[in-house]
């Protein structure tokens, strides 16, 4: 009787092991089949299955990795995440043919499911078709009405200055950490436009709001949104930093939905404050129509996207600028002596000195440059089949825009891993910017608040080297490494700003 059992257990036995090769074969030949490189596709690293290309970058410094892989397989390129495809582009020739000249080809996003979740497809950032180009007419022609880029704005930029340096003349040039400081007084500027008033440096809430910010645009770019976006079904249903990604943005709603509310109790659809104001004017005029995108939802994203775009690029950028300063002090010194020749210090800096200080210009440019704030842009989806380097690129493709690529590119920049300023000067010592200078991407989905941001950035950093110098603590050398992120923001660090 024993052995009758033991041939039925090793039978039974058998049976579960063919039975579970046979399920494990089957999902590779599948997985394969599904995911073949398809006819004139890019080429590319072998692909894992299930998992595709997802180890093949370093997610700690995906631009890098995917740099080095243009050396492999050429400026256009492809790599599996997850069950998904997307293409490369690397270099300025590939990004200038896809961004400006297919631009019309390229201006849309790709449904990604984290950022669904976040945004539910709304806003101006991550939307598409119709909604986006709505909404992005509307908050163009809003925000200018305001001020946005325009010379009347630069009164606020200069205020907003003013404020910072009080609380940064409080530390008597002992060490302190800008990020906050410096984040503050920028945000300040767009929530002069969307909220209608600003914010002080000792408002806690804001000084988590902003810390928010920093933690969900670093936690963006890790591994755990990759997953998500491959296998969002079973994410959603595990713990993990791809939660407190979720549980940041719904807080940051939270706070908008308050600044929202305190607005209705007091609008006057007669007198229009700023941006929301116009927002919920807009919402009422066009309710009813058959393709309208304004409600409250929409103007909640609209907001949030504003926020984060209007602060943390700009912010991030003059963090970059005190070290490249602490750490070059013979360049700070030369800002400084042409800053005192053009301006002096009886009055603040305007936009108009800009054409009269070519090397401040051309030592900010170079700061954007080198510290490459956004480093893959964000992705593209194309609306039509396109070719691109002698490939096919399907419809519906997700596309990287690998911006250091362009901006670290041999061939374009005379030394593109030193920091030098030259690179945006001619022999006669006057300002010029390269083509390849693109660090706001090009084309239909050029950075909505550039104008902006290049605003603020002169006047602030300007108005920054006018009345401090920057230093190191004593003992401590500038590290110029990078947190990496949507973002690359510096390592955090404390610096001494010295009134002049």
């Amino acid at each position: 009787m024993d052995s009758v059992f033991s041939v039925i257990g090793s039978y039974v036995d058998w049976d579960v092991r063919s039975l579970l090769i046979f399920i494990a074969v089957f999902i590779l030949t599948t997985d394969y089949i599904k995911n073949r490189r398809p006819a004139s596709f890019p080429p590319g690293p072998l692909a894992l299955p299930i998992v595709g290309n997802m180890f093949s970058v370093d997610h700690n410094k995906a631009h890098e990795s995917m740099t080095q892989l243009a050396g492999k397989y050429g400026d256009v390129y492809s790599l599996r995440m997850g069950q998904e495809w997307i293409v490369v582009l690397n270099g300025y020739e590939v990004l200038k043919e896809a961004l400006v000249t297919q631009g019309d080809s390229l201006a849309d996003r790709p449904s990604l499911p984290l950022q669904n979740d976040i945004s539910n497809g709304l806003g101006v950032v991550f939307s598409s078709g119709h909604l986006w180009k709505q909404q992005r007419r509307f908050t163009l022609s809003t925000l200018r009405y305001f001020g946005f880029g325009r010379k009347s704005l630069e009164p606020v930029i200069l205020d907003e200055f003013t404020n910072c340096a009080k609380d940064i003349q409080s530390y008597k040039g002992k060490p302190f950490n800008p990020r906050l400081i410096v984040g503050n007084a920028v945000s300040n500027i767009i929530c002069s436009l969307v909220f209608g008033h600003r914010f002080e440096y000792n408002d806690q809430r804001f000084k988590q709001l902003l810390s928010w910010f920093e933690t969900a645009l670093q936690l963006e770019a890790s591994i755990w949104v990759q997953f998500y976006n491959s296998f969002p079904l079973l994410m959603r249903r595990l713990p993990g930093p791809h939660q407190t990604i979720l549980n940041i943005w719904d807080n940051v709603r939270d706070f908008l939905r308050e600044e929202l509310k305190e607005h209705k109790q007091n609008w006057d659809p007669s007198d229009l404050r700023d941006y929301i104001d116009c927002y919920l004017k807009e919402i009422q005029t066009s309710k009813g129509q058959a393709d309208n995108t304004f409600e409250e939802e929409n103007l909640l994203m609209c907001v949030l996207d504003l926020f984060v775009a209007g602060s943390e690029t700009t912010s991030t950028t003059l963090r970059w600028s005190f070290l490249y300063m602490a750490k070059y002090p013979e360049i700070q010194e030369k800002v400084q002596a042409e800053i005192d020749r053009v301006i002096g210090q009886s009055r603040q800096p305007s936009m108009d000195d800009r054409v009269n200080l070519p090397y401040t210009d051309a030592v900010l440019h170079e700061v954007q440059r080198i510290g490459n704030i956004a480093p893959l842009s964000l992705p593209h989806m194309n609306n039509k089949d396109i070719q691109l380097g002698g490939y096919t690129v399907p419809k519906g493709s997700t596309i990287i825009t690998n911006l250091t690529s362009v901006l670290f590119e041999k061939n374009q920049w005379e030394t593109p891993n030193t920091f030098n300023p030259g690179h945006f000067l001619n022999e006669e010592g006057k300002f010029v910017k390269p083509a390849a200078f693109m660090p706001f991407s090009a084309g239909k989905r050029l950075c909505l608040g550039e104008n902006l941001a290049r605003m603020e950035l002169f006047l602030f950093f300007t108005s920054f080297m006018q009345h401090f110098t920057f230093s190191m603590p004593a003992g401590v050398e500038p590290v110029t490494d990078y947190l990496y992120g949507v973002t690359l923001a510096p390592w955090q660090y404390e610096i001494c700003a010295t009134s002049r």
